[in-house]
This record gives structure tokens, C-alpha cells and sequence, in this order.
């Protein structure tokens, strides 16, 4: 893995959306790796920065499996059990109050890793990198 430290190309705009986070967990998880999700808001600069210059970039490389949920919006969502909610009800059921809050899930929606909340940009290349390490190794013991 390259790793985000060295991350200096723009990225999309937006990542994928998450719809179904039991048939994206499942994908991630036949990969062996945890989904890793960003929850943002429309008009939010950090989320912004948070997509193009480090989710972005890994997920185009084929690094992390990524998705993206807005936490204002009211768009279906099948959560990891097959629940049906809307995107802003599973952002509150998981205490997501900052945008951005990247969350790094297993095959079973469950926390693989700590959330990463808000942006601090000089360090934020290195907790990004410290949290998908647990998650992973998270992923990998839950097999």
C-alpha cells in the first residue's frame, strides 16, 4: 500500500454513496478489508478535503473499499443488518455529530477502528493511516 502520507493528487468530487452497507461490508470484507465510511455534509470544506486528498485517492487505487453518507440527507439506506433507515437516522444512531466522521466498519457494520472526527490536516494523513491499520487487523482477527 502506498499509504496517505504521500497523497498529493486531487480526487473526485464525491466518492460512491452508500446504499446497501451489508452488500458493501460484504465486498470489502471478500477483499479482507473494513469499509470505510465517510459521513459529510453538503457545503463542508474539510469533508471536501477529507475526499480528494485522502479517501479519494486510495479508493481510486483500489486501496480501501469506501462509500459515502450524507449525514443531513434523508435518502434510503439498508443498514449491515438489512434494516431499511435513511442516511441522517444511521448517522445519528452512530453519535455522528461532526462532519467530516470517518468510520471504519467489519462484515457486520460493527466498529473495526475508533472514528476519525473533524480534520487537524498536518497529522490527519497519519491517524488516518494508524486507524485503517486497527481496522484491518480488527477484520482480519474477526475472520
Amino acid at each position: 500500500m502506498a499509504g496517505v502520507a504521500g497523497v498529493c493528487a486531487a480526487s473526485p468530487a464525491h466518492l460512491p454513496p452508500a446504499t446497501d452497507l451489508a452488500a458493501h461490508g460484504a465486498d470489502a470484507a471478500r477483499r479482507g478489508e473494513p469499509l470505510v465510511v465517510l459521513v459529510s455534509m453538503p457545503g463542508c470544506s474539510y469533508c471536501d478535503a477529507v475526499r480528494r486528498n485522502y479517501l479519494g485517492p486510495q479508493a481510486a487505487a483500489g486501496e480501501i473499499a469506501v462509500r459515502e453518507v450524507d449525514m443531513t440527507a434523508d435518502t434510503p439506506l439498508r443498514d449491515a443488518d438489512g434494516s431499511l433507515t435513511t442516511a441522517r437516522a444511521w448517522a445519528g444512531a452512530r453519535q455522528v455529530r461532526v462532519a467530516p466522521t470517518v468510520l471504519f466498519l467489519d462484515r457486520q457494520g460493527r466498529a473495526a477502528a475508533g472514528p476519525l472526527r473533524g480534520m487537524q490536516p498536518d497529522f490527519y494523513g497519519a491517524y488516518l493511516e494508524q486507524a485503517l491499520a486497527q481496522a484491518r487487523a480488527a477484520v482480519a482477527a474477526r475472520k
